[in-house]
């Protein structure tokens, strides 16, 4: 009778001792000392301007009676309200018209690239140079479009710049068309990635172009617009060149937003702490706004 060995006792076939990844094994030695070669300098450079500053302004800005200073200042809420403004209407239209223009964009004509080449061209303007010539198309009766009315159809155009709305109107319009490029191409090549294959049986079945861009094109670029969204209403929230140098605050600084309104508080009024918590303020929209997009970027994939 042949003896055999209990089944705990015997080795998986083929099976070794598990090693972890070469990343995750302790170095010594001279690789020890390379990683903290290249690690020191990013860390010093994160925490001498990232996480000092940031720490630091938090803590400049952590008074309660700071914030009722802030409250009470004249120019604090219509600033609320241009940012909010500026962020809601200045992304979701400049979002809006990028994912149309790439559905323009994708047609097949020879004098189509020329075009979206010259439709670019804002995106790779300097933003100063670009804003200051915006400012001075719209600057009044010395301005391009009031001589250009006043010259060829004998009209007297707006005073942008003497006018709330128009003036923060102004830079909205400023704001959409330097920075429509960018996501008009980044919509372009979501749009090539779609299976051509889609649209030819969405055309054997009838449907029309609009029924196309409802049913096929947006929902496959849903993740992505969402995620573009997102990301372009955290970078509104810190635009400052648009309000600084499209209507420099005019009139009266009536078309401040939070980031211009911080620097004026901080820099021309030497109330550096008041300027912090008035860019402070805007966290409680923004911080949300960030967990969104990471919560998004973890939880899904831009698939298309």
């Amino acid at each position: 009778m042949s003896s055999t060995q209990p089944l705990a006792a015997t080795r998986p076939i083929g099976l070794g001792r598990w090693r972890p990844p070469r990343w995750r094994r302790q170095r010594h030695g001279a690789e020890l000392a390379w990683a903290i070669a290249f690690v020191v300098p990013y860390a010093a450079v994160l925490l001498a301007f990232a996480a000092y500053p940031i720490g630091y302004a938090l803590w400049m800005g952590a008074s309660p009676g700071l914030y009722a200073e802030l409250f009470a200042e004249p120019l604090y809420w219509p600033a609320v309200v241009n940012t909010l403004l500026f962020v809601g209407l200045g992304v979701n239209l400049k979002m809006f018209l990028a994912l149309l223009l790439s559905g323009f964009f994708m047609r097949r004509r020879w004098w189509i690239k020329p075009l979206l080449v010259v439709f670019v061209l804002p995106w790779f303007l300097a933003t100063v140079q670009a804003y200051i010539s915006f400012h001075w198309i719209l600057i009044g009766e010395y301005g391009f479009l009031d001589s250009f009315l006043q010259q060829v159809f004998g009209i007297a155009g707006p005073t942008f710049f003497n006018d709330r709305w128009l003036a923060l109107g102004a830079d909205i319009a400023a704001y959409a068309w330097k920075w429509m490029p960018l996501w008009t191409l980044i919509f372009l090549a979501g749009r090539i990635a779609i299976p051509a294959e889609l649209y030819d049986a969405a055309e054997v079945d009838g449907a029309s172009g609009a029924r196309q861009f409802v049913h096929i094109t947006f929902p496959l670029l849903a993740n992505l617009y969402l995620v573009c969204t997102l990301l372009a209403t955290l970078w509104a929230f810190g635009d400052f060149a648009t309000a600084f140098f499209v209507s420099v605050g005019a009139p009266a600084g009536m078309t401040e937003v939070l980031a211009t309104l911080s620097f004026r508080f901080a820099f021309d009024e030497a109330r550096v702490a008041l300027g912090v918590a008035a860019a402070l303020s805007a966290l409680p929209v923004v911080i949300p706004v960030t967990v969104l997009l990471m919560r998004k970027l973890q939880t899904s994939e831009l698939q298309l």
